[in-house]
């Protein structure tokens, strides 16, 4: 005798109502998230590295980042360390709403741009005084 499954999916509206919630934060924060690091990517250009995003145990995004390599002095070419670092705080300030972890790549990027352009400074004062 052939049997007749009588089981009958049932999707309680409510669940179906609170899972369509949740898949829509989660798309909100991923784009929110998303395009504020592919901001930095963009304006980093070859110093920026991969978009990480970070979700909580939920998988719903809460943050994201790029690495980007932070420029270091270079004595001999102190201008390829003042174009890098101009670089790199571009990208810390490329989202239209930057984080206080931007700002402080921006500004370590802007220190490391002052001690490359005093370095310059001192290089051409040199080369002045020695043909003088």
């Amino acid at each position: 005798m052939a049997g007749i499954n009588l089981f009958y999916n049932f999707t309680n509206p409510i669940e179906k109502q609170k899972e369509q919630q949740k898949q829509a934060i989660i798309n909100k924060n991923y784009n929110e998230i998303y395009a504020h690091e592919l901001a930095h990517k963009s304006a980093g250009g070859s110093l920026a590295g991969s978009i990480v995003i970070e979700r909580n145990s939920e998988g719903i995004p809460i943050g994201g980042h790029v690495d980007i390599r932070m420029p270091s002095m270079n004595y001999n070419d102190p201008q390829k360390t003042i174009n890098d670092a101009n670089t790199v705080i571009r990208s810390a300030m490329a989202p239209s709403d930057p984080s206080s972890q931007d700002y402080k790549v921006a500004a370590q990027a802007e220190s490391i741009k002052m001690r490359a352009q005093a370095v310059k400074n001192e290089k051409v004062g040199n080369k002045l005084d020695l043909n003088a």
